[in-house]
């Protein structure tokens, strides 16, 4: 059984990638800490809390701070025309959820429950990297009690999808992202060399629908403003980027990696870039040297991602 810590800015497409974790039946849903990104921090805690009670989920709820790892990076802009004013496809979520929070800041509930379950715990991290960040501030140890990180965000051999360099997940807190992707710990990055690859078709959603009852009605209806969007990029579906970071977790054979040292830039018209130094490769001395080997996903078994998707998605209450 996975533990899993799910840090996330719902978001439609992290509301898709919460419901898969928590049908599953091979993932222990332990945590959901909140960031802002898709929507603003009070906006992703609140919709998390409705997921949480509408699907029945367990897990606690833990807020993040609200802010970027650097201090002067103040994020201020949401892309509602991809998510919606709810952040959650304009479906009219309630303002307020009568759920609690868990009473620690995120990166704190992080820090304890990877010490209270040494080397069982797998962060997946699907926005911005700053909980992950604070965390291994306050507590460097930390690392070495993780299991491994997964992460979707980065793109390494394509285009970015923020600016033809970066990733919006890691352009929004690039100096956050650096310090997960250099620390001791096992990282996998799910970029969109593979989620870009992975589409989630209208008429896919109806099966799953047509299966999974009520919880997959909601998600169906929360995805219909991302299709619209995504109707510029790809035909009559949406892209799962969410879903295949934590499809990564229980089935890695599904997709080919390559390790080596990963650098985020910070800074620049290239702020937000995720730079491989490729294991095997000679290069002058430099600033990947001495780091650890992370694995950065190149390559996906899109049918088979997706069958496993649906499947899950469609198992019954």
């Amino acid at each position: 059984m996975h533990k899993v810590i799910f840090d996330t800015d719902p978001g439609i497409d992290d509301a898709m990638a919460l419901l898969f974790l928590h049908q599953h039946p091979e993932i222990d849903l332990i945590g959901i800490t909140t960031v802002f990104g898709n929507a603003s921090v009070e906006t992703t805690t609140r919709n998390a809390l409705f997921l949480k009670r509408e699907w029945n989920i367990t897990a606690p709820v833990a807020r993040g701070d609200g802010k970027a790892f650097d201090p002067m990076r103040n994020p201020v802009d949401w892309p509602v025309m991809i998510h919606g004013h709810d952040g959650l496809g304009n479906i009219d979520v309630p303002q307020t959820i009568d759920l609690p929070v868990d009473p620690r800041p995120a990166h704190r509930f992080i820090i304890d429950t990877v010490r209270e379950n040494p080397g069982e715990v797998t962060l997946i991290a699907v926005g911005r990297m700053s909980n992950l960040a604070f965390a291994l501030k306050e507590d460097p140890q930390i690392a070495a009690l993780v299991k491994q990180v997964i992460i979707m965000g980065g793109a390494f051999d394509v285009p970015g999808n923020i600016t033809p360099a970066a990733e919006a997940n890691i352009h929004g807190d690039p100096e956050a992202a650096d310090v997960v992707m250099t620390a001791p710990w096992n990282v996998t990055v799910v970029g969109l060399d593979v989620t870009m690859k992975t589409v989630m078709t209208r008429t896919l959603l109806d099966e799953i629908v047509r299966k999974g009852g009520a919880r997959a009605k909601l998600l169906s209806d929360i995805s219909q403003l991302y299709i619209d969007f995504y109707g510029r990029h790809v035909k009559d579906g949406m892209v799962v980027h969410d879903s295949c970071a934590c499809i990564y977790l229980v089935a890695p054979e599904l997709f080919t990696t390559r390790s080596g040292a990963i650098r985020v830039v910070a800074g620049g018209i290239a702020d937000g870039q995720t730079i491989q130094k490729p294991d095997g490769r000679a290069f002058p001395p430099g600033n990947w040297d001495e780091l650890p080997s992370q694995h950065a996903c190149i390559g996906i078994d899109t049918d088979a991602v997706l069958a496993l998707l649906a499947e899950t998605l469609s198992r019954p209450a």
